[in-house]
């Protein structure tokens, strides 16, 4: 059960998210956010030190904890990398093509401009997953289970590969290029092409 403080934060957020939609960061103000909410700015901002802080913590929160979810799947203990990549890369694309995480996106690039906000939601969203891939890779390489290459490197592939022809375009509002599956299958057997062990 949640406790009053816990229901306040999250009725906040809950505002906020809905407002930095509707007008973008720059328009939104937090007196707007504290008479939606019903309550005193002195309040919010006992919650949230400033605008800006508010605005990463309602764009994170709405990503949910689905992300751990898919980041878990990213598993090095399983033998089989082209099954661990391909339920991976289904979960990531199924997560990244809803429309509430387009919409985060969508916010967190038109308010890249402004370095510390846009720094913020790299480093506590895209970075995460990116660190979480560079990770899974580099367990592979020391076991051999992939070629000696820069884990880092093969992550940035990795990502790009899965996103292919999906992502670029539904940022857009068109639908994708290439189906989900096929993207998944295509992206996971050229990189295993290219990274795989060889014997």
């Amino acid at each position: 059960m949640r406790s009053r403080p816990d229901e306040k934060r999250r009725a906040i957020l809950d505002v906020a998210t809905v407002l930095f939609r509707e007008t973008g960061y720059e328009r939104a103000t937090m007196a707007e956010i504290s008479a939606r909410v019903g309550g005193s700015k002195a309040t919010l901002y006992g919650y949230f030190k400033s605008k800006e802080e508010l605005f990463v913590a309602a764009m994170i929160e709405a990503l949910g904890e689905q992300s751990q979810v898919m980041l878990d799947l990213l598993d090095p203990s399983v033998p089989q990398v082209d099954r661990v990549l391909r339920r991976f890369g289904e979960a990531y694309l199924d997560f990244i093509m809803r429309p509430d995480v387009l919409a985060v996106t969508r916010a967190a690039v038109a308010e890249g401009a402004h370095v510390e906000v846009g720094a913020l939601l790299y480093e506590r969203g895209p970075k995460r997953g990116w660190e979480a891939m560079r990770a899974y890779l580099a367990d592979l390489r020391e076991k051999g289970a992939i070629r000696a290459v820069d884990p880092s490197l093969a992550a940035g592939h990795l990502k790009g590969m899965l996103e292919a022809g999906i992502v670029e375009p539904m940022l857009f509002g068109a639908g994708p290029h290439i189906g989900r599956k096929q993207a998944v299958a295509g992206a996971v057997e050229a990189f295993l092409r290219a990274y795989g062990a060889t014997d």
